[in-house]
């Protein structure tokens, strides 16, 4: 009786393991909201990008002082998230009235327009002033190859000869770039292999503010 007590015991313990590895295992390695079978993790949290953020609205006051021959650009898609959080900071947080900012597509000024499968869709763009003889500051969420800011560059022209042009970055990866292209402003510069990814959530997008580095 009591031996076979025991070897139920073992099969029900057995049982009970075997089932939680395989829930663990199948949520390691189940594709997850980022649509690949791959492991994360957070680079930085709410709070870190709030202290980088409010960073980087002073290092531009200190630069530009009351903005009034500078212009901010946000590239889309992602650029646009960070540069709105900058342009909400400079005028409710540091009084400054006289920000200006738009939003750059760069969609048909990419290098690799034509040569994917799939099709690019082109985003909004949105510059309602002058840039002629204007300080820009273009704003993206993570600077790569450097490819997107050639295109940038070059789309900006449409719209004017500015006096000069800088970058504004939230995350660079160090060891990637294919262009001599190098941020003026960075929150974070992080050292990233071809094999992994950096992501930037916004709250006004994904309801949440993370950086997380994801490895496919």
């Amino acid at each position: 009786m009591i031996r076979r007590l025991l070897k139920n015991c073992h099969y029900f313990i057995y049982h009970v393991l075997s089932v939680k590895f395989f829930k663990i295992l199948h949520y390691l390695c189940a594709p997850n909201t980022f649509g690949y079978y791959m492991s994360q993790k957070v680079l930085l949290n709410a709070k870190e990008v709030n202290i980088i953020l409010h960073r980087l609205a002073c290092q531009l006051i200190e630069k530009h002082t009351d903005f009034s021959n500078t212009v901010l650009i946000g590239l889309q898609p992602r650029g646009k998230y960070l540069a709105d959080r900058i342009a909400k900071l400079l005028r409710e947080d540091y009084k400054v009235k006289n920000v200006q900012l738009g939003h750059l597509d760069i969609t048909f000024y990419r290098d690799d327009f034509r040569r994917g499968e799939k099709p690019l869709e082109a985003n909004t763009t949105q510059i309602d002033f002058l840039v002629e003889d204007k300080n820009i500051v273009f704003i993206d969420d993570v600077l790569y190859t450097g490819r997107s800011i050639r295109a940038a560059l070059t789309a900006i022209q449409s719209f004017g000869r500015p006096n000069e042009i800088e970058l504004l970055t939230l995350i660079d990866r160090r060891f990637s770039r294919h262009l001599p292209i190098q941020p003026d402003y960075r929150g974070r510069q992080v050292d990233v292999i071809n094999n992994e990814k950096v992501i930037v959530h916004w709250k006004e997008n994904e309801n949440e503010d993370v950086v997380y580095l994801i490895e496919k």
